[in-house]
């Protein structure tokens, strides 16, 4: 099993070449960081809400545990969990062999905003909280999609290196969700759509 992302390859990890619209480490501390990301998508927010419910489509696998992203699923509910499953080969058959959780959700308002709290990535070993607010908003030909990660507490990264990096891992996951939305916006109406179901593919 691959190990999480640690800091030197959160910050080595190339941005994506459909890079969100804005970004910025809107504010830092000693003790903490935001950051935030926009995108315009072409699409309703029902339409992004239904993609934003399936992460193992759109979540950059390269942040994972197992390095694989259909282990992803989010249950888009009050307490529900983003997780990976942790899933072996045993006897020619795949099976759970366990679990992580990334984050947790603690507000849902369909089609308008999905947030969540944990620490992702090698934040999850620190003694830091963080919140990742996800807004939908409707604009003139689409969606505006905005992704605020805020980052609070106790870590042993140094503030300064740690907020630009994930930062940047934020931007990719955000840009992952939008070249997807935009995808399937382009898509001819009489294809057959792909499935959101969390955690299927």
């Amino acid at each position: 099993m691959n190990r999480y992302l640690a800091l030197a390859a959160f910050a080595a990890c190339p941005v994506l070449l459909s890079a969100p619209a804005a970004a910025e480490v809107e504010a830092q501390s000693g003790m903490g960081f935001a950051v935030k990301h926009q995108a315009q998508v072409e699409a309703s927010p029902d339409d992004v809400w239904a993609v934003l419910a399936a992460p193992n489509r759109w979540w950059d696998e390269r942040h994972s545990f197992t390095g694989d992203g259909d282990n992803f699923f989010l249950d888009m509910q009050a307490g529900g969990c983003f997780c990976e499953r942790i899933r072996e080969q045993r006897g020619g058959k795949l099976e759970n062999s366990g679990s992580v959780q990334h984050m947790q959700v603690v507000y849902v308002e369909p089609p308008k905003v999905l947030r969540m709290t944990g620490a992702l990535g090698p934040l999850q070993s620190e003694g830091v909280s963080g919140t990742l607010t996800i807004g939908l908003k409707p604009s003139e030909g689409g969606t505006l999609i905005t992704f605020k990660y805020v980052v609070g507490g106790f870590m042993r990264y140094p503030v300064a290196e740690i907020a630009p990096a994930v930062d940047g891992v934020i931007g990719q996951q955000l840009s992952g969700l939008a070249r997807l939305v935009d995808a399937a916006a382009d898509a001819p109406a009489t294809g057959a759509a792909q499935k959101t179901v969390p955690g299927d593919k």
